[in-house]
């Protein structure tokens, strides 16, 4: 039986993601930092449920003893995130971005991917199949928001697409120091959630695809790659 745990699982892509893993035949922990939201959320797809608050070492702590406790993990899927947004609901552009905004970013989606993937280390490197799962994002590319005239080229935020390069580069060093770990970045896609204000063009069904698919990846599957459904993306 393979053992997964999802951060920021109990909505959007995180609870479909669960949804889909469960039927797969995974034993599923939904990771959230909302006791009540979790447990509605693991009762409703027959999963378990853990307390997380990635930006808390506590919490993280606590999580992993909890599921060590329980027979340990075989992959984990880094999902809990934030955009971060102005007081009026837009995008904080290169003009208006400030140091306090950067940090509250990175906070959640790098200092927590990391924060999580260090306390969960132990567990995973007892499986005999351990895989990672990143959520990253198709504005974490360079080389797209590079290119004039493309949608992610248009996107004028600055502090979600340097947290999710950076989580780019924590896939690819965390890969090749841990060569017997399956770990990779995932696109998945622009898709309707909390995070964007449901304002995305695809479904959480959509969106959960390759999230779904990269957190069941064999010990001959990729690592330290960044895909979406089609396949690899360049950095």
């Amino acid at each position: 039986m393979t053992t997964t745990l999802i951060t920021g699982a109990n909505k959007g892509l995180g609870l479909e993601t669960a949804r889909r893993l469960v039927a797969a035949g995974h034993t599923v922990y939904v990771g959230s930092r909302d006791a009540e939201r979790g447990r509605r959320a693991a009762e409703q797809l027959g999963a378990r449920t853990v307390l997380i608050d990635v930006t808390d070492d506590a919490s993280v702590a606590a999580a992993a003893r909890a599921v060590e406790a329980d027979g340990g993990l075989d992959v984990l899927v880094n999902n809990a995130g934030v955009e971060g947004r102005a007081p009026g609901g837009g995008v904080l552009g290169a003009a208006e971005v400030t140091g306090e905004a950067m940090r509250h970013v990175f906070e959640t989606n790098v200092f927590g991917t990391v924060r999580v993937t260090h306390a969960f280390l132990p567990l995973l490197q007892r499986s005999a199949a351990p895989v990672v799962v990143n959520v990253s994002s198709g504005l974490a590319s360079l080389t797209r928001v590079s290119e004039a005239g493309t949608p992610a080229y248009a996107y004028p935020g600055v502090a979600y697409p340097a947290s999710k390069a950076a989580v780019n580069m924590l896939t690819v060093q965390f890969a090749k120091a841990f060569p017997g770990m399956r770990i990779n970045a995932v696109e998945p896609g622009y898709t309707a959630t909390d995070l964007n204000a449901h304002a995305g063009t695809q479904t959480v069904e959509e969106g959960a695809e390759i999230i779904v698919r990269m957190a069941q990846t064999g010990p001959d599957g990729p690592t330290g790659g960044y895909f979406d459904a089609a396949g690899p993306l360049p950095w």
